[in-house]
């Protein structure tokens, strides 16, 4: 292996990325030319008021939505300019999502809703059940593996979203405000959770977050202001 092959490590490639909703007097510019890079293993913190454009750069980088301009590679495959059905290839095999709605099926149990990503690639039904009682037991829920998500407390939920989220074992977490909807000690509890699984999955996590509370738990904090990055800081482990 080639000394360049080796210092390649950047899970998440963005340059000059640009994004506009609208046109005329009412365009809003989401964002306006975002360029950075993220080291694979990192927990990465994106700070910023609403309408900063964090959610707009995670969509982006999640092959949910098209930039006006720039690149964008994840785990080393270029997203800006692929088709439909390689989008969805990225999105179903190499990049998990945790929203702060939670996003679970109310009539599944929690392992069931674990177990939908895996069924999506039909996954045989032994490492399936294996791969979520895994899971499950990551999270501290593996006595709630037959409840349902009315059930479970809003903590929980997200438990099982973070969960579901990595059923597939994807190289990238993406999580948008995953906390949003929770008290500040299980909002705590739940940004613990995700270092935690960064570390033991080896995955890479770009976690959007308004709560100044949750930033010294990630590696690294960028904070978006008007559509720009306006602070790049890494932080002590």
């Amino acid at each position: 292996m080639s000394e360049q092959t080796l210092q390649r490590v950047d899970m998440v490639r963005v340059r000059d990325l640009r994004r506009t909703y609208g046109s005329g007097p009412a365009a809003v510019h989401a964002l306006r030319g975002v360029s950075f890079d993220v080291p694979r293993g990192e927990l990465v913190a994106l700070k910023g008021r609403s309408g900063s454009g964090k959610t707009t750069l995670l969509n982006l980088i999640g092959g949910l939505d098209t930039p006006d301009e720039g690149e964008i590679s994840v785990d080393d495959t270029e997203v800006v300019g692929l088709g439909e059905s390689g989008l969805l290839r990225l999105r179903r095999d190499r990049i998990g999502f945790v929203f702060q709605s939670f996003g679970l099926i109310p009539i599944l149990s929690a392992a069931e809703n674990v177990g939908v990503p895996m069924r999506l690639r039909k996954v045989a039904a032994a490492e399936r059940d294996e791969r979520v009682a895994l899971l499950l037991g990551l999270v501290g829920l593996a006595d709630h593996a037959e409840q349902r998500p009315g059930e479970l407390s809003g903590g929980q939920q997200q438990r099982v979203a973070i969960a579901r989220a990595l059923a597939n074992r994807p190289a990238l977490l993406i999580a948008d405000e995953p906390t949003g909807q929770l008290d500040a000690e299980t909002g705590l509890a739940v940004m613990e959770l995700l270092r935690a699984v960064v570390r033991s999955e080896g995955v890479t996590a770009l976690v959007a977050t308004h709560d100044a509370n949750l930033l010294g738990l990630a590696d690294r904090v960028l904070e978006l202001s008007d559509g720009h990055i306006t602070e790049d800081r890494s932080q002590a482990a």
